[in-house]
């Protein structure tokens, strides 16, 4: 029981942290032409030289923007949550606090990557045409956060204290 504890503990460190990294790393999307070009949630780099987005005042990429800083702080305070309970909570009772923490900030992921995914990922984008560009390591590390979330949530939910 205590290794699948542990082993619970450090997925959903290893979340937080791939959370973090995704959200903060402009590459979301990458351009394979002779011009190296990544776009992420914050700014569009072209060799080097970064600049804020220009999608035209589009609120879709502030609400990708909220909804992903939302999941990073619902994971961080699940995380929190979870060591207090694992201290306070009496044994036979189970993480329902902190699995529920932790599935609501798998909705906020849920909803962030898919709004990206409907609104910039797609063939009329200036990186999707034809085979010139592809996925970057963000928006790969966010879609891992998605399903480690929801198995860490529901780990949690079943999970009692020995």
């Amino acid at each position: 029981m205590l290794v699948l504890l542990a082993a619970i503990f450090v997925v959903h460190i290893a979340t937080c942290v791939m959370l973090f990294v995704s959200t903060i790393a402009n590459v979301w999307m990458v351009a394979n032409s002779t011009i190296s070009s990544s776009v992420g949630l914050w700014k569009d780099c072209t060799n080097g030289n970064c600049v804020g987005l220009l999608y035209g005042g589009e609120g879709a990429i502030k609400a990708v923007q909220a909804f992903m800083i939302l999941s990073i702080i619902f994971s961080v305070i699940s995380l929190l949550v979870f060591v207090f309970q694992l201290f306070t909570l009496e044994k036979g009772n189970r993480f329902f606090l902190t699995g529920a923490t932790m599935l609501v900030c798998w909705l906020c992921i849920l909803i962030g990557a898919s709004i990206y995914t409907n609104r910039y990922v797609s063939k009329q984008n200036r990186f999707f045409d034809g085979s010139n560009g592809h996925h970057g390591y963000s928006f790969i590390l966010t879609w891992i956060c998605f399903c480690f979330s929801f198995v860490v949530g529901i780990l949690y939910l079943v999970l009692r204290k020995k």
